[in-house]
């Protein structure tokens, strides 16, 4: 499936939760907590959106949609939802 986002729009691949800590011990799913970070798949046609595509990113915590494709987490935001560029 290939996902488009129109115009100050950004589709972003989630980065997968933490499934243990620092000391090792496994965090069940449902106490995971939600991340804010992933990486841009692609970005709308507007001027205005200051990342490019495979930026790493950290953004609003309860930003954009969620969806999957082929089983894996996408969310699409609004461009001034992203907080900072992750190098």
């Amino acid at each position: 499936m290939n996902v488009k986002p129109l115009g100050e729009r950004v589709l972003i691949k989630v980065k997968a939760a933490e499934e243990k800590t620092s000391g090792g011990l496994i965090i069940p799913q449902a106490s995971q907590e939600k991340t804010q970070e992933g990486t841009v798949t692609a970005i709308g046609e507007s001027d205005k959106i200051a990342v490019k595509v495979g930026d790493n990113v950290m953004y609003d915590k309860y930003a954009g949609t969620s969806f999957k494709i082929n089983g894996e987490d996408y969310l699409i935001i609004k461009s001034e939802e992203i907080l900072a560029v992750i190098g």
